[in-house]
């Protein structure tokens, strides 16, 4: 890679903490997180990067609460919204490429195929809709150099997640009523790090300003959210991990009232980035029994 300096942003969250993880030796890498550094300060952006003058900026930092952004709206559009518009501005400014993590909820769910980049957003939640303003915001910035990686149902180690929520609940209890209408992609944050650093050092070699712009990363596959309980139980069994959950039952949406709404239907087409850099597609179960296999052993 040869991008020498990389800021990442939203530093200690669940995305951040693996992109650390696994990224080139020879990369010096700049940490920036709440509250030393606010991405709605439009003025301590600036100032801040504008000193360190990174090469690449990795925006992680998000409100990610989907329900509590239903009645926290200012912030959410200030951090989904405002923060990337901040963030494209001095990327802008100082020649440096911006990554900018979106997610698959600006989307309204209505289609039966998967969404491509080019897809009509249209979010159903306040989350959604702020981090379409954020996605907007890049795009109208005049910077040329980014790319919006949209993803979706991320899991990992240092996180909430949906994975250690089915693994604390399936202690807990002897039954789990589990959605079984929404349709989307598991994803893993080792798979979704070493895509963005493919990306990256794909674009260190692209002709100035080809290429960049919108892409779409999961693991491969479909399922249901009662699907992938099921699934992270299944292996959970076959790895004799003690369980107390006996049953498992699909419910609708509306059986689980929540604040914010959920497209029902939220695939996502990868075949834009396997073009761009030939990057292997792990099914979401052979994800899952990775991250699985090594949260046990540790």
């Amino acid at each position: 890679m040869s991008y020498a300096r990389i800021a990442i942003i939203g530093a200690n969250g669940m995305l951040a903490s693996m992109l650390r993880a696994t990224v080139s030796e020879t990369v010096a890498l700049h940490l920036y997180d709440l509250p030393e550094f606010d991405i709605t300060n439009a003025t301590q952006v600036d100032t801040v990067l504008g000193d360190l003058q990174p090469d690449v900026i990795i925006n992680c930092a998000a409100f990610t609460q989907v329900d509590n952004c239903e009645t926290q709206q200012e912030l959410a559009f200030a951090v989904n919204g405002q923060g990337p518009a901040n963030l494209a501005a001095v990327a802008k400014k100082i020649g440096a490429v911006l990554v900018h993590i979106s997610t698959d909820f600006v989307f309204s769910g209505d289609a039966t195929t998967p969404y491509n980049e080019e897809a009509v957003t249209n979010p159903l939640s306040v989350y959604g809709a702020s981090k379409r303003q954020g996605e907007q915001a890049i795009i109208n910035s005049g910077l040329a150099e980014y790319y919006i990686v949209r993803t979706s149902w991320l899991y990992g180690p240092n996180g909430a997640n949906f994975v250690e929520t089915i693994i604390r609940l399936a202690t807990e209890r002897e039954e789990l009523g589990i959605v079984a209408d929404q349709t989307g992609t598991p994803t893993y944050t080792v798979d979704l790090s070493n895509a963005i650093w493919c990306l990256l050092d794909h674009s260190a070699s692209l002709v100035q300003g080809s290429e960049f712009g919108i892409y779409h990363y999961s693991n491969d596959g479909a399922c249901t959210w009662y699907d992938f309980a099921c699934e992270i139980i299944s292996q959970l069994r076959q790895a004799n991990v003690a369980l107390k959950v006996k049953k498992i039952k699909p419910i609708t949406t509306d059986e689980y009232p929540v604040p914010a709404k959920r497209p029902a239907y939220s695939v996502m087409s990868k075949e834009k980035i396997v073009t761009a850099t030939g990057l292997n597609l792990p099914p979401w179960q052979e994800s899952l029994t990775r991250y699985l296999k090594g949260r046990l052993k540790n």
